[in-house]
């Protein structure tokens, strides 16, 4: 791809396009797009004609939204698509049981991104949402991951300056270390007011068919008077199910065995 004069590759100016819409900007006008992405006027506009014409963006009226064929290429070869799949019945079940939102998510370039959520109105205050990203040592999903994930990314985790979200956020190394210890040790991560005070996150690990945990099962219940125990109890059971489904033999590699 050739290069614009400030050295921005035509792949890179794209992705900018792309990022620019969130869940806070799901339609943007040509300008506000344009200046989302940082983009001149004139390179953003002639860009959106060629992805309007292989409908990588729609039009909303008189503003622009990501195109629905942008969905369907990504979808076809995910690799969270058999994932997703596998883990979804199970997602109901623990959603039915516990009442609150249920979520999953692996992590992604030093943060956790949520590919699935299921949830009610009526359910705690809850960040997370799809294709969103939280930070892994705030996050039960993220400590739960790095807990059973390789030994040199926990050393990067905790060799890596932390933003401190709440009074109990864990940013300090030493505890945060004694905190992966005891999630491993547990086989499930609570996590109470580290992102948002009210509510707690509880997570398991989701193994695949080589025993690497690969992603996280989790729900968002409230910290105050939440059914704790019943959510472990109903995250170990659909973890299980969806790792078996993958292909887990109930092993872990590179570890000692442990129960989920």
């Amino acid at each position: 791809m050739a290069n614009s004069p400030s050295g921005d590759s035509m792949v890179h100016r794209i992705v900018r396009i792309i990022e620019a819409f969130d869940g806070e900007h799901r339609t943007l006008s040509a300008a506000e797009l344009a200046r989302r992405a940082d983009l001149p006027t004139s390179t953003a506009y002639r860009i959106f004609d060629e992805l309007l014409a292989e409908s990588l963006l729609d039009r909303d009226g008189r503003r622009l939204r990501l195109g629905t064929r942008l969905w369907e290429l990504v979808s076809r070869g995910s690799k969270v698509l058999g994932l997703r799949e596998a883990a979804l019945p199970f997602m109901e079940d623990v959603q039915a049981v516990v009442g609150h939102h249920t979520v999953l998510g692996i992590l992604e370039k030093n943060e956790v991104l949520y590919i699935e959520r299921i949830g009610s109105n009526e359910s705690t205050i809850n960040i997370t949402r799809v294709a969103g990203r939280l930070p892994i040592h705030a996050t039960s999903t993220g400590l739960v991951l790095t807990a059973f994930g390789p030994a040199e990314d926990q050393e990067i985790l905790l060799h890596r300056r932390l933003k401190r979200y709440t009074d109990t956020t864990t940013i300090d190394p030493d505890e945060l270390r004694r905190k992966l210890a005891e999630v491993r040790r547990m086989g499930y991560s609570v996590m109470a007011g580290t992102i948002v005070p009210e509510s707690t996150g509880v997570a398991v690990p989701i193994f695949n068919a080589e025993g690497t945990a690969i992603a996280g099962l989790s729900v968002v219940i409230p910290r105050a008077g939440g059914p704790l125990q019943t959510s472990i109890t109903a995250l170990q059971t659909a973890a299980r199910g969806i790792s078996r489904a993958l292909g887990w033999d109930g092993t872990l590699r590179d570890a000692i065995r442990r129960s989920l």
